[in-house]
């Protein structure tokens, strides 16, 4: 999905310059990383135009005292609350289409009482709004800044609407009316150059980021895909003998600071080679690979660790275990493996797949090497094979290796 993604963002950083949205599945991602942002934008935006609104309240104490209180009617009585609707709804979460909508909409209901209230007016001065009707074209194009298509359907209406209203007023001679067009129409002309640059600009600097953030994760994930693969044996699955030296000098450390005890089974198939001779390399690989994942079922998944030692032997690293604990692990992944029932014809102790496991368990000091653990549980498995295989053997806390 993620590399499907980042080839949407190439192909759509090439589109041609006059596209603005994106193809449908980057279109969907923009709109989801940037629905917050943008209603939060549209909030605050919309109360300070709103607020603006309002205080024109001045200018019409100024210029057309005798309809102050319709003015103040339509201003505060009816606007105001159309404003607060439109502001609640996008705050509380609409579509991306719906969302742009609700707030041309705004615009066009305040072109058309602003409209009202001139035509209302028999001031001399009331022909002056019809020059500050493009400062609706300025909130909705570049306060706003809406979507390229509203905002020019917006300013079609908007100017519609100014012209129904002042083509037929006679109070206006015809050369201040054309005037108040060539005006209107100019800052029409303006904000929509100006938003298109702005949504434009806007769309080319999210899809570069998101490209960067795109190959950031796709870099990461190959990063730890080599990290796990150096880490890891790739025959079996589990932990090759690079990733346990690391792993057992981290476990030491700890188990030394929280003043712990540290296991270790050293897991051996036995008569591997008569196995392999018998049925072949093919069949000793998936040999391999059944015993190693069927440990994985007797052992504490987020705390202990399988590795791959070498051939045939295994190793089970038990942070924080006991003797009884990690004997009675063994014991369990011995059982396990011998219910598997993998044929082993010829072998002299067993007519199936069988493992010798040698058990050490100690608590770590400064003074002793990580190694040690190692060579104790070492030392038991040879006790276990000399005193007949399938079996598991506790190394003492002492010295020598005690039978089961």
């Amino acid at each position: 999905m993620k590399e499907t993604l980042l080839q949407a963002v190439e192909s759509n950083l090439s589109r041609p310059w006059y596209r603005l949205r994106f193809s449908p599945a980057v279109e969907a991602r923009f709109e989801a990383d940037t629905s917050a942002r943008r209603s939060r934008h549209l909030l605050i935006a919309g109360i300070v135009a709103l607020v603006i609104y309002c205080l024109f309240i001045f200018n019409d104490y100024v210029i057309r005292p005798e309809s102050l209180h319709t003015a103040a009617w339509i201003r505060f009585g009816l606007m105001t609350p159309l404003g607060i609707v439109a502001l609640y709804c996008v705050h509380r979460g609409l579509p991306p289409a719906m969302r742009e909508a609700t707030m041309s909409a705004t615009m066009i209901v305040a072109m058309m009482l602003s409209n009202v209230i001139f035509v209302l007016s028999t001031s001399p001065y009331s022909f002056l709004d019809t020059f500050s009707f493009g400062l609706i074209l300025v909130v909705g194009n570049i306060v706003f800044s809406l979507r390229f298509g509203f905002a020019l359907a917006t300013s079609l209406l908007c100017g519609v609407i100014m012209a129904a209203f002042v083509v037929p007023y006679d109070a206006i001679e015809s050369p201040v009316k054309i005037n108040t067009f060539v005006v209107f129409t100019s800052s029409a002309i303006f904000t929509l150059v100006a938003n298109y640059r702005l949504e434009a600009s806007e769309r080319q600097s999210y899809l570069l980021l998101l490209r960067e953030k795109l190959k950031t994760k796709a870099a990461l994930k190959d990063n730890q895909t080599l990290t796990k693969m150096s880490a890891t044996d790739p025959l079996t699955g589990v932990a090759n003998r690079r990733h346990f030296d690391s792993a057992l000098a981290q476990r030491w450390n700890e188990a030394i600071t929280e003043q712990t005890m540290l296991g270790m089974l050293v897991i051996d198939i036995d008569c591997f080679k008569n196995y392999n001779d018998r049925y072949g390399h093919l069949p000793g690989d998936e040999c391999l690979r059944r015993v190693a994942t069927d440990m994985q079922n007797h052992i504490r998944q987020e705390i202990d660790l399988i590795v791959r030692y070498g051939g045939e032997e295994f190793l089970v690293l038990m942070p924080n275990a006991s003797p009884a604990s990690a004997k009675l692990a063994a014991e369990r992944i011995r059982q396990g493996i011998q219910a598997l029932a993998i044929p082993n014809q010829g072998a002299s102790h067993s007519p199936v797949i069988t493992v010798s496991i040698g058990v050490a368990v100690l608590r770590p000091s400064a003074t002793q090497a990580a190694s040690t653990l190692l060579k104790r549980a070492d030392e038991a498995l040879y006790q276990a094979k000399r005193t007949g295989r399938n079996r598991s053997v506790l190394a003492s806390l002492q010295d020598g290796p005690l039978p089961a």
